[in-house]
């Protein structure tokens, strides 16, 4: 083979490598980050920290923030594999235990999640000055749709926006991710919710609806 043809192979393998799309990715097993978070159509506004487990598919969230004109905490324990969720009340060592609905975790890319696009954040002019992103989009139960952008190396979760009629519009923005889990006893219940009977709803909680549940409460008591 000559020179020429070697090139000729190389330049073909190139231009098939280029022309494949960003197929969806598989997160880091474990995860720890910070996140913000606008749900209930803007009624709930809230930052704070969260642990994430792929492996496991578990996840601790701790929000601080407004919810109509009430601040709140909320400390979550998400147990996907189990199907159950915990509110967590650390001022009256009280722990609530509700069903969950796992059909969709917005930490991961679907298997089935459609490619809108890729782009750079920022510029691809010199290293560092930008990173480039997927951004996906799908279908959720009960009629809703989202879409979520998360980066093309390493397929770190950056932003995530859904709606559902249920729920309305949820945006939350991750940032400050470390690869790993420092606490382990993160994904355990603390001892006080060992007592806690799963309450009986009409319908699993969703990660969004967990939220609205929240809204719907501090609008009651205003």
């Amino acid at each position: 083979m000559n020179f020429i043809s070697v090139l000729s192979c190389l330049s073909l393998l190139l231009a098939a490598a280029f022309a494949q799309e960003p197929q969806p990715c598989v997160v880091p097993g474990l995860m720890n980050g910070a996140f913000s978070l606008m749900g209930a159509n803007g009624l709930i506004m809230s930052t704070g920290t969260m642990a994430y487990d792929a492996i496991g598919q578990r996840m601790r969230t701790r929000n601080y923030g407004v919810a109509g004109n009430q601040t709140f905490t909320l400390d979550q324990l998400m147990l996907f594999n189990k199907k159950v969720y915990y509110e967590i009340d650390w001022s009256k060592l009280s722990c609530k235990k509700k069903p969950l609905d796992t059909s969709f975790i917005p930490m991961q890319v679907p298997s089935d999640a459609k490619l809108m696009g890729q782009v750079f954040m920022g510029s691809s002019s010199s290293w560092g000055m930008g990173v480039l992103i997927n951004t996906w989009y799908g279908s959720l139960p009960q009629n809703g749709m989202y879409t979520s952008v998360f980066s093309e190396i390493g397929c770190i979760p950056m932003t995530f926006m859904g709606y559902t009629p249920g729920s309305g519009w949820t945006v939350v923005s991750t940032f400050n991710w470390v690869i790993g889990n420092t606490n382990p006893m993160d994904y355990i219940p603390p001892f006080f919710c060992a007592k806690s009977q799963l309450e009986k709803t009409e319908r699993p909680d969703t990660i969004f609806t967990a939220l609205e549940s929240l809204a719907m409460k501090t609008k009651k008591e205003e």
